[in-house]
């Protein structure tokens, strides 16, 4: 079959879409708080055949700028912040082909307990469940969580490498065909086929034998979304969807083979992943009817929101500086957090010292001006070009009003790619594995795969 594209809608449970000023739309709902707000978008990225909906999520709201929550409370920048898992279980309820992805850290839970919870969801939803890990980014999810500060970028990662191979092996326990269940024999398990895992490593301890057998589509996908090079060769290694975020051709290319070849280094076949690019479209029927809706967007967004995101992201107080003033060489290299943004800036700006300024206008946070805005014809035309030019192997969607802009582009584009033969017209199968053309993972690949990578 031709190479189609793979479709995401970015998410998350809170006021707010990852644009903080979408809830400042006229047309945005207000009841981000209740599930029948997540329902409606389900239904609508189903109805698109949407791959998956993924939450994005912190572990705290953004308190990073001046060290203080009273701006984010204030402008609604992200300041709420309910559980993925839950709302995703609300989504699930409706739909029944949609992916359904959340993020939850492996700096600050335990292996067992997320191996649980994302098994139980994909059980829950018939194989559709997917985990985004991260290591999350700052003091403030530290402080919220029992600890003093964050910890130091590249140990997260080597920590992190653990917390995987914990969280599969427990997946990997129960072996396909475990479960019995004769009422006459009263046997419900073969114990021959349920395993305990014995782990004891440099961070972690983790005993089992897990809980919870094996889905339909024998576990949950791995989404990663790392951009510094330590999180690509992470994200190599593990990732099954990967999220980036290139704002033009030639970066995304470079950013799809870097990481593509860190697949091939860990020992894996690098057709057995999918990069996802992020983008922002605002569109309509025509061209001239997305210009102005982009004319109504492009007045929500504040300075206050640009700055309270970069603090967060890379977990420094952009409020210590003078906006036009150079930060020092020390400032930059005691970043943390999102280190893509970091160099992101630095690479686009081309200034070795960059202001806070260059920061807001080079970074793209909390702002619209990436938006990629026209009709059916000229929205489909850009994704054609980076996905038949191997920047990507598809596209995240990012809302900038809820939930319009999801039915934006299921009404306008979606149609427009499908008649390209560029997007499918309807799902392949019912697990996400199926419809993502993934194989199902047979109990111990991964082990397999990294023997073979040494």
């Amino acid at each position: 079959m031709t190479r189609q594209m793979a479709l995401v809608g970015f998410l998350q449970a809170q006021n707010c879409t990852n644009l903080p000023s979408s809830w400042r739309h006229p047309e945005s709902r207000d009841d981000s708080m209740s599930a029948d707000y997540y329902q409606e978008i389900a239904r609508i990225l189903e109805r698109g055949k949407f791959h998956m909906a993924f939450f994005d999520d912190r572990l705290a709201m953004p308190d990073r700028y001046g060290n203080d929550h009273a701006h984010t409370v204030e402008y609604g920048i992200r300041c709420v912040k309910m559980d993925p898992i839950v709302v995703l279980t609300t989504m699930g309820m409706v739909t029944t082909k949609l992916g359904l992805a959340s993020t939850a850290s492996t700096t600050y839970f335990e292996p067992f307990d997320v191996a649980r919870r994302f098994a139980t969801l994909d059980l829950m939803t018939n194989g559709r469940a997917a985990w985004n890990v991260v290591t999350s980014v700052n003091d403030g999810e530290a402080l919220n969580m029992g600890r003093e500060q964050h910890l130091e970028h590249d140990h997260r990662y080597d920590r992190a490498d653990e917390f995987m191979e914990v969280v599969l092996g427990h997946w990997d326990a129960w072996e396909d065909g475990s479960l019995v269940i004769d009422k006459t024999s009263g046997r419900f398990a073969d114990p021959t086929k349920v395993k305990r895992l014995d782990h004891k490593g440099a961070f972690f301890t983790s005993r089992g034998p897990f809980t919870v057998p094996r889905s339909a589509q024998g576990h949950p996908v791995v989404i990663q979304a790392g951009a510094s090079g330590r999180g690509q060769r992470f994200a190599g290694r593990w990732g099954e969807v990967i999220f980036t975020a290139a704002r033009n051709l030639a970066n995304a290319k470079q950013g799809y083979d870097a990481i593509r070849g860190e697949a091939v280094k860990a020992g894996r076949d690098p057709d057995q992943m999918f990069l996802c690019n992020l983008i922002t479209p605002v569109t309509g029927a025509t061209k001239a009817e997305a210009e102005d809706r982009m004319a109504v967007i492009q007045k929500l967004p504040l300075e206050i929101d640009a700055l309270s995101l970069l603090a967060e992201g890379l977990n420094f107080d952009f409020g210590a500086k003078g906006i036009d003033e150079p930060l020092t060489t020390e400032e930059l290299q005691g970043m943390q957090g999102m280190l893509g943004i970091r160099d992101g800036v630095l690479r686009t700006s081309g200034k070795t010292n960059p202001s806070t300024r260059d920061f807001i206008t080079f970074s793209g946070r909390g702002q619209v001006q990436d938006a990629m805005v026209g009709g059916p014809k000229e929205i489909a035309d850009r994704l054609e070009e980076m996905f038949v030019n191997r920047g990507c192997d598809g596209f995240v969607i990012a809302a900038s009003y809820v939930p319009g802009s999801y039915a934006d582009f299921v009404d306008h584009v979606v149609p427009e790619l499908q008649k390209r033969g560029l997007f499918h017209k309807d799902y392949a199968g019912t697990t996400l594995r199926e419809n993502l053309g993934l194989k199902r993972p047979a109990a111990g690949a991964w082990k397999t795969r990294a023997q073979a990578a040494e």
